[in-house]
């Protein structure tokens, strides 16, 4: 028997995922999955970039994300199945080293998120806690470690927790909304400084503007995990469209309200740069308003949900790759009392240190920055892929009915991503082009490594595409 016929037979054999999922729940899971480290801790970088204008990338990046969104839409409806991006790349190009990419380059996406939401984490630690001498790195390293020991004991994929979740999330930003209203109701914020242009002496307006557009892309971003979803959703093929963009559109509106209040609240050479925007910006609206010393936990709890999350996906990710036999075998290694992938939680925290470490001690761009830019970067160029493959997939008719996107917005999707991953247009650091390359390298050599060693024993490299969602269910 072929290992394409035992991975096969093996598939067969696993019961299908419970669908526990209807409109209610799935639209928390989308808002929650949105919310996070990106709003948190990068609205003090996009002002940065634009000044007073920072609410405009947010505005782009959704207009962005809700193209690729309806690209993501028509093909969750049409193969309502997990393995996301993965799965449609499969479908369309039916080439197994394009699949291990696309996956492989989800799987670094969030290791370098949540090695972003660590450096954030840090900051509002040391804020809370009142440690403002203290380097954020060895807590950011701390930080990294305890994400790791968690996702060693196993975390509980439950619904109802995800909500909790999401509900303390999505408080941090009201809260913050509902503060900044003092200085508004009291005549302190300016509202002249959110149409105010300020970009660095290098760069024209336009490059200002798509710098900051790809840093705000990382607020956007979480919108596709829910696809994933897709096998433990009721009806998925009619309730996905409206509640996807349903969540985006709520996720949108909190963002872009924020950083008005932001802007016009806080003077922008305070804003700019500031790793604790909301912080701050709390500070100046309501001073020695009692609550506002819970910012900088809420902040804590915000960024730290994101990155448990992610570093969830990446070891799972990792393990499922392992065990299709795209990786080294040692990859699947799995412990035998918490039932956790204990290599692959290793091996994904091994690099997500190694990226804070060398960031921290080689750059002078912030961790926040340059990784939250390097995710951004990674899946924006599977958007770009994703954007392609439902053009291509048209010609694979189902029964079914199903959503279909306009054809010109995939088309248009497939261009701005490109936009904002090209050097030239974006105006990212190259330094980003690098972590993304040498992660990829990494993943390619382990790639050759168990090609090689497959065609050594004799037998073919297997072309199913992993599905980490029924291994996660099994695993945690």
């Amino acid at each position: 028997m072929t290992a394409s016929t035992d991975a096969a037979s093996s598939a067969s054999e696993q019961p299908e995922l419970k669908r526990v999922m209807g409109p209610k729940l799935l639209l928390l899971f989308v808002i929650g999955d949105i919310l996070g480290t990106g709003i948190y801790a990068l609205t003090g970088q996009v002002a940065a970039e634009v000044g007073g204008a920072a609410w405009l990338p947010f505005l782009i990046a959704f207009a962005v994300a809700t193209i690729t969104a309806c690209s993501y839409l028509e093909l969750v409806t049409k193969y309502p199945q997990a393995a996301g991006a993965a799965l449609y790349a499969h479908k369309a190009f039916g080439i197994h080293f394009i699949t291990f990419l696309v996956l492989f380059t989800v799987m670094c996406s969030g290791i370098t998120s949540a090695s972003s939401a660590s450096s954030a984490f840090a900051a509002n630690f040391a804020i809370g806690f009142g440690l403002g001498d203290v380097s954020p790195l060895p807590i950011a390293i701390g930080f990294m470690i305890l994400l790791a020991l968690v996702n060693l004991r196993g975390v509980a994929e439950g619904v109802g927790l995800n909500v909790v979740l999401t509900m303390i999330e999505l408080s941090g930003l009201l809260l913050v909304i509902c503060i900044s209203m003092f200085a508004v109701f009291g005549g302190t914020a300016d509202f002249s400084r959110v149409i105010l242009f300020e970009t660095p002496e290098d760069k024209s307006v336009l490059l200002a503007v798509s710098t900051a557009t790809s840093l705000a892309f990382f607020a956007m971003v979480g919108f596709e995990d829910s696809v994933n979803m897709a096998e433990e959703v009721r009806e998925p093929s009619k309730i996905f469209p409206k509640i996807m963009l349903t969540g985006l559109g709520i996720a949108a509106v909190v963002y872009v309200v924020v950083s008005l209040l932001a802007v016009a609240i806080v003077p922008i050479g305070e804003l700019a740069g500031n790793a604790a925007p909301f912080v701050t910006v709390v500070e100046t609206a309501a001073p020695g308003f009692p609550i506002n010393a819970l910012i900088p936990f809420i902040s804590m709890f915000a960024v730290a949900n994101t990155a448990l999350i992610n570093m969830m996906m990446a070891s799972r990710l990792l393990y499922g790759m392992s065990r299709q036999g795209v990786l080294p075998p040692i990859l699947k290694g799995v412990l035998k009392t918490r039932r956790t992938p204990w290599v692959a939680i290793v091996v994904t925290t091994l690099i997500a240190l190694g990226l804070i470490t060398w960031v921290a001690t080689n750059s002078d761009d912030p961790i926040v920055v340059l990784l939250g830019g390097t995710t951004s970067l990674l899946l924006l160029a599977v958007f770009a892929i994703v954007n392609v493959a439902v053009l291509v997939l048209r010609r694979d008719p189902v029964e079914h009915q199903h959503f279909t996107t306009p054809t010109f917005l995939p088309v248009i999707g497939v261009i701005a991503c490109v936009y904002l991953v090209l050097p030239w247009t974006s105006g990212r650091d190259i330094a980003q082009y690098g972590i993304a390359g040498v992660l990829l390298i990494i993943g390619i050599a382990l790639w050759a490594v168990t090609f090689i060693d497959r065609r050594v024993r004799g037998y073919a490299h297997s072309a199913s595409v992993p599905d980490h969602t029924q291994q996660l269910d099994q695993i945690t």
